[in-house]
């Protein structure tokens, strides 16, 4: 941790983009109160067309988006229409946390967010005490506030994190039983209680309550648990709070190996774990492994986005030989990348010669 109240630093120090995505400092508190509700549907009986979303959302979280679009065209309608629009977004979401340094994918995703907004806005408009309209309408705003705290734009995610609160708040006052928005709620009790001071006076400015680290976390279990669809983000979202504030790493990973296991094609979890096991357990012979079990699948083609994937491998893979003293090792790496020529990620043939001058550098003087 960096000082009190704050996190460790989640991914080395590579790029102010990769950075962004764990979202330290004043845009913690609204990365944690949206970071989860724009992903969960439920499947209790006010929940329409539980089955075809489900599908849709495993997909997601399996990052095959072409996949997903499928279902959800033939799931809307039966399924509410707001539903599949807010879940579009969320695949965009996704596919951009999997390349968050490319812009590429951000007008789509603009246009899709602003649409699915629209879409439950109008629903809570006609159906004012339907609690799923509430949820699908928090879960409309959500990936566009994380979009806008990845892109730096704080204060405008500020406010629509606010909105998700209240949309959940509201949907829970009309249904108690929406176990998966109890854990949107406890993400928000446990990050306000922990948050550091400049996301506090954040909150303060925007009327948002305190928070209770213990209830957020009996609540965010308590919906990990009972929530039929919320597993899988759960994991992903409370490994975050086992590695930054429960100094429970190990924990941490195990959830990670969970999701990997699961949703393999998404390459995210495995480049997680080779992280973790670098920052926080500085096992450097485990996080080679993970990254060498991820290239391996990036050159099977078994993963989304198999070359950039690869790039991303090589790149950690390199850094950990270099820890290791296997500087050839090393090098061969460097070079490969560098023979690819990349364009995604977009810095990485600059850090990889970058990495290459130093360690030749290094061993020039030894």
């Amino acid at each position: 941790m960096t000082s009190a109240g704050r996190p460790r630093r989640a991914i080395p120090r590579r790029s102010a983009a990769s950075r962004g995505r764990w979202a330290t400092g004043p845009a913690l508190l609204v990365a944690v109160v949206c970071a989860l509700v724009a992903y969960t549907v439920r499947v209790e009986a006010g929940l329409t067309g539980a089955p075809p979303l489900a599908a849709a959302y495993d997909a997601i979280l399996d990052a095959r988006f072409d996949r997903a679009e499928q279902v959800l065209r033939e799931a809307c309608p039966p399924a509410p229409v707001g539903a599949c629009a807010a879940l579009r977004a969320v695949s965009a979401s996704w596919e951009i946390l999997i390349n968050p340094e490319s812009t590429a994918l951000d007008a789509r995703f603009s246009n899709l967010a602003a649409a699915a907004i629209a879409q439950n806005e109008a629903w809570t408009g006609r159906e004012p005490q339907r609690a799923e309209a509430w949820f699908y309408l928090a879960g409309a705003y959500a990936p566009r506030a994380q979009w806008r705290v990845l892109r730096g734009e704080r204060l405008a995610a500020a406010f629509d994190g606010k909105k998700i609160k209240d949309a959940l708040e509201h949907a829970l006052r009309l249904d108690g039983t929406l176990y998966d928005a109890y854990f949107g709620i406890g993400l928000y009790h446990y990050y306000a209680d922990v948050a550091p001071t400049a996301a506090k006076a954040l909150r303060w400015l925007l009327f948002l309550p305190g928070g209770n680290r213990v209830k957020g976390m009996q609540e965010m279990l308590q919906a990990r648990d009972r929530g039929e669809l919320l597993k899988g983000e759960a994991d992903y979202q409370i490994q975050v709070v086992e590695l930054w504030y429960e100094q429970n790493a190990a924990g941490a990973i195990r959830r990670l190996e969970a999701l990997d296991a699961r949703y393999p094609h998404n390459p995210l979890f495995r480049q997680r774990i080779a992280e973790a096991r670098e920052i926080y357990l500085h096992d450097h012979a485990g996080s080679a492994a993970a990254w060498q079990e991820l290239l391996a699948r990036a050159r099977a083609g078994s993963v989304q986005a198999p070359r950039a994937t690869e790039i991303r491998a090589r790149l950690g893979l390199a850094s950990m030989y270099a820890s290791m003293n296997r500087v050839h090792d090393a090098i061969d790496e460097w070079n490969r990348v560098i023979e690819m020529r990349p364009t995604e990620p977009v810095d990485a043939l600059a850090r990889a010669q970058r990495e290459l001058r130093a360690a030749s550098a290094q061993r020039g003087r030894q």
